[in-house]
């Protein structure tokens, strides 16, 4: 019932602990741990009727029972083997990180993770995570399968940068690369706004340094998020050197895993690992002018281009689940920025323009695999934007134009 990392493949054990497993065969900085494969969640799951029970009991009921002892024993001994360090348990469902349907953000996962007890309750809750409202009406958007889910444990990273990168579809292609301070998921759920980064394929680097206000770092056995030193803030989280070392990196993980990647990576004690790899599912826009800082003007907010395409819509401030009835089919979401329970909203709206986050977080990624424009990181839109006014939304150029207050 267990799987070393090193050995998962996709059929068994997801497309995520796949990929993940490809490149630690490859040689290439993984942290080591090991999955939990399909055939668990299916023993866990044998006497529920998954096809007429409503999602939200079933969900109650992988929640709710215990762990099999024998999953349980098996577990112990992994985390055992791996010294019982603090460890990372994240999803690796069937159809996630496709090449087709990425599923960004759409199931649980679990960072500073500690004992066999924390574990298995951390495994329930990405088994259940299958059966939420907005992982649903994903998979019905996408086309997905029957869902079945593995799980990968692996050793916990404590970055100190952390980012995404995106390596290119042509050689003639730049990688692009977000990085900020501390842990992943500021970056992949789009709650600071990150450093972008391009290296072009002749090694030369550009860079556009955000303004970071908050950083996730792990406080003992949780996670916490405190405020970035002012002399920080404005300070690149990488130098131009670290950057080409990515993009070669990078290079690297799309040779393995055969086409462009969208890769999670952190720096721990000056040391670079991969976290996560999955196919590039949409093309990104290109990045905006260097004239064409985010800001405001009179007429027009700048922001980072998130998703292609352009359209004029009524504006709906949502700075939470309590607004989201408000949004009616059409209207552009103007919030502070997404997070995965808001996939339903971005399938009827026309738009989306976030506060903070960039081109590669989960905003972004699923905005261009719904086909509806982004634009991301404006400062102070939900106050600067009047609710129900019309806006015009540019996810190409990365600009919005408005009436400002």
């Amino acid at each position: 019932m267990i799987v070393p990392l090193r050995e998962a493949v996709p059929d068994t054990c997801g497309g995520k602990a796949g990929a993940l497993g490809a490149l630690l065969r490859a040689g290439l900085p993984v942290p080591d741990g090991f999955a939990v494969p399909f055939a668990a969640y299916l023993d866990a799951v044998r006497d529920l009727d998954l096809c007429t029970d409503a999602p939200d009991a079933v969900r109650q009921a992988i929640e709710a029972r215990p762990v099999h002892a024998t999953v349980l024993g098996a577990l112990e001994r992994a985390l055992d083997e791996l010294g019982d360090p603090p460890v990372a348990v994240r999803s690796s469902a069937a159809g996630e990180d496709t090449g087709q349907a990425s599923a960004a953000g759409q199931y649980e996962s679990f960072l500073a993770v500690h004992g066999v007890g924390g574990v298995a309750e951390a495994l329930r809750a990405c088994w259940a995570s299958l059966f939420t409202p907005h992982a649903i009406d994903y998979r019905s958007a996408s086309g997905g399968d029957d869902p079945v889910m593995a799980v990968i444990v692996q050793r916990h990273l404590d970055a100190e940068v952390s980012g995404v990168m995106f390596t290119p579809a042509d050689a003639d292609d730049a990688t692009r690369i977000e990085a900020s301070w501390g842990l992943g998921p500021s970056v992949v759920g789009g709650t600071v706004t990150p450093d972008a980064y391009r290296v072009a394929a002749d090694g030369s680097v550009t860079r556009a340094v955000a303004l970071k206000r908050t950083r996730l770092d792990r406080d003992g056995g949780r996670l916490r998020t405190r405020d970035v030193p002012a002399d920080a803030r404005h300070r690149p989280t990488i130098n131009d050197a670290t950057a080409t070392r990515l993009a070669t990196l990078g290079g690297r993980i799309a040779a393995v895993l055969g086409g462009p990647q969208d890769v999670e990576w952190g720096i721990a004690d000056g040391r670079t690992w991969i976290l996560q790899a999955r196919p590039v599912t949409a093309a990104l826009p290109p990045p905006a002018s260097p004239s064409a800082a985010p800001g405001t003007a009179a007429a027009e907010l700048t922001g980072t281009p998130g998703s292609h395409g352009s359209v004029t819509g009524i504006a709906r401030i949502v700075r939470g689940p309590g607004d989201f009835a408000r949004v009616q089919a059409g209207d552009i979401l103007v919030c502070p920025f997404t997070d995965p329970a808001w996939t339903p909203l971005l399938r009827i709206a026309a738009g989306v323009i976030t506060e903070t986050g960039g081109v590669l977080s989960h905003a972004a990624i699923v905005a261009r695999e719904l086909r509806i424009p982004a634009v991301l990181g404006i400062p102070g839109a939900t106050t600067t934007i009047a609710d129900a006014t019309t806006v015009a939304i540019d996810g190409t150029a990365g600009t919005v134009a408005t009436t400002t207050r």
